[in-house]
């Protein structure tokens, strides 16, 4: 199978997006429309009992679908697979990527034998318009300081359910600030 490697361009602007360019959080907030969820502290800790749902909610949206239609501060649920990159987590803080269900991830090919199928290098041209951030917060809005992998239990191309709020750019791009999640079996 042939790998083709995203254009530089779309990583770093991924990158940025992910991690806001180097800013720590609350750097990163001060920059960003007033309206967002505060993100002025991370949270330490949160009980993942108040965070994990025991029972998918319902009307929820694929990624691309989310990316369409979901307006800045609209409460949306939205469904997709961990993944995205070869590291889709922001490490040290309950967030990661998301990939919109119909795109393959390598491993759903016959054959592909990529290390890192989570990194969807198949799909490198669908990709930019079918991911999503998701950024886990608590009550106050503050994100969470505590990696997703541990917190939630979860790892890459895990299909989930997060329940939040949109934050849209202006590049179009979806951030979806979650306080609950659904793991798909």
């Amino acid at each position: 199978m042939k790998r083709v490697i995203l254009p530089s361009l779309f990583l770093s602007a991924l990158t940025c997006f992910a991690v806001g360019c180097g800013q720590g959080a609350s750097e990163q907030s001060a920059s960003t429309d007033s309206a967002a969820p505060a993100e002025t502290s991370a949270t330490d800790t949160a009980p993942a009992s108040e965070i994990i749902l025991t029972s998918e909610p319902a009307g929820a949206k694929e990624v691309i679908a989310a990316r369409e239609s979901a307006k800045d501060e609209e409460e949306v649920i939205v469904v997709g697979r961990i993944g995205g990159s070869e590291n889709p987590w922001v490490d040290g803080r309950a967030a990661f990527s998301i990939v919109d269900n119909s795109l393959k991830a390598c491993s759903d090919i016959p054959g592909d034998g990529c290390e890192k199928p989570w990194d969807y290098c198949c799909e490198t041209d669908k990709l930019p318009g079918a991911t999503a951030l998701v950024k886990f917060v608590d009550a106050d809005g503050a994100l969470i300081k505590e990696d997703a992998r541990k917190l939630l239990n979860l790892k890459e191309l895990q299909t989930v359910v997060v329940k939040g709020k949109a934050k849209r750019d202006d590049s179009g791009n979806l951030t979806v600030y979650a306080n609950q999640v659904f793991v798909r079996k």
